[in-house]
């Protein structure tokens, strides 16, 4: 059998970031069905029935051996961030020994950045090069899945109901769930292997939604410019001035909501400014987002026809479809007790793939992967945390054995 810590290697090495600017194509990059055709590959090979669909969802399953009261599910995302560099990984095991962790590249992780660090000297841990994500977030979850996967095949003695397996494409960008078959998926719940730090167990999400201003300047010669230039970057700074800085992603913890501009750019001409809103509490996330609605009225009325605005609902706080079946976070807390594992039960500063699933009939709370600084250049996980992650879902499916 091969070792997770030895999938996660292989799979991080796979280019597979998705890309916001085709988010109208599924997947957003050609690049993830090179993983998607890989994992669909090496199910097969483990003697499962599986399939890949034209937009890079892998599915497989395997039939029970024994009665259970629920056929369960597992799933990650095999996409990236795009940005920082999310492409060209080149990952390293690093024997760490306490200290800061000096991963290369600039990068580094300090214990007063990242106060558990400490917990981990002693052990093997994996990070990027420093110059690019690491991508843990998800093929963490992803190798944990498939290790799980394999050494179920691997021994017929361990008894087990239906389980599902499914991995997605595009969750970075928001779109992980949107094409998936919960029907043909044929779980009573899943399980997302998502997240960071081992132990964390979450039920409830952020409601998000995504914004985008598409600002029309005016450009003409700067010698003959007064009363005629309008200059979009300037009208999108002022715009950006319009948020309040107080309820940035940097300002705020728990379950404060937030806006957060995540791309600006452009010209004299035009400029474009996008962001996204978060928030747990359902009436606030409407709240925020009627005031971006303002913002771009107001804007619409100050500089006529030269702004398009377009708001998009994302996914939303799935805690009102799992709280009626709460004992299924109650089986991934006590999977993670059998592995000495304390489980952190605390809602998500972002969503998964499993905050739409739920709202599609398939209760879906997350278990983290054990990977930490997600989304950054010192991006790094823990070996022994991939290997109980897999212990605690094989925990997780013991318990659903009748």
């Amino acid at each position: 059998m091969e070792k997770v810590v030895d999938k996660f290697l292989r799979y991080v090495k796979i280019d597979t970031p998705s890309d916001e600017d085709n988010a109208s194509s599924t997947p957003s990059s050609p690049c993830q069905m090179q993983l998607a055709q890989l994992l669909r590959d090496e199910l097969k090979g483990l003697g499962l029935s599986a399939g890949m669909t034209e937009h890079g969802y892998v599915y497989a399953k395997i039939p029970a051996n024994s009665p259970a009261a629920a056929a369960v599910g597992f799933i990650a995302h095999i996409d990236v961030v795009k940005e920082p560099k999310g492409c060209g990984v080149k990952p390293q095991v690093i024997k760490y020994a306490g200290g800061d962790l000096e991963i290369g590249g600039g990068a580094r992780v300090t214990p007063a950045e990242c106060p558990v660090l400490k917990n981990y000297a002693g052990m093997d841990i994996v990070a990027s090069d420093g110059t690019t994500v690491l991508g843990a977030d998800d093929k963490a979850g992803v190798a944990e899945i498939m290790a799980a996967a394999e050494y179920i095949c691997a021994h017929p003695e361990f008894k087990h109901g239906d389980i599902g397996i499914a991995f997605t494409p595009d969750e970075e960008i928001g779109h992980g769930a949107a094409l998936f078959d919960v029907k043909g998926f044929g779980c009573d719940c899943a399980y997302t292997v998502d997240g960071e730090e081992l132990g964390e167990l979450s039920y409830e999400t952020f409601n998000g939604a995504a914004f985008e201003f598409e600002i029309e300047g005016k450009n003409i010669h700067p010698g003959t410019a007064k009363g005629k230039l309008i200059n979009a970057l300037l009208i999108a700074t002022e715009l950006v001035s319009r948020f309040p800085a107080g309820e940035r992603p940097e300002t705020t913890e728990g379950r404060e909501g937030y806006y957060f501009i995540t791309d600006m750019g452009g010209t004299v001409e035009k400029c474009r400014v996008s962001g996204i809103v978060r928030d747990h509490d359902g009436k606030k996330f409407e709240e925020r987002k009627a005031f971006v609605r303002a913002v771009a009225e107001e804007f619409d009325k100050k500089y006529p026809a030269r702004i398009k605005f377009s708001l998009r609902d994302q996914y939303y706080n799935c805690a009102r479809v799992i709280e009626p079946v709460m004992h299924i976070v109650d089986v991934a807390a006590e999977a993670m007790r059998r592995e000495g594992v304390e489980p952190k039960i605390e809602p998500t500063r972002g969503g998964t793939d499993g905050s739409s699933l739920s709202f599609m009939g398939l209760p879906c709370p997350n278990i983290a992967t054990g990977g930490l600084n997600a989304h950054a250049r010192n991006e790094f996980i823990p070996v022994p945390c991939m290997e109980k992650t897999v212990k605690i879902i094989l925990n997780i499916i013991s318990q659903y054995v009748k």
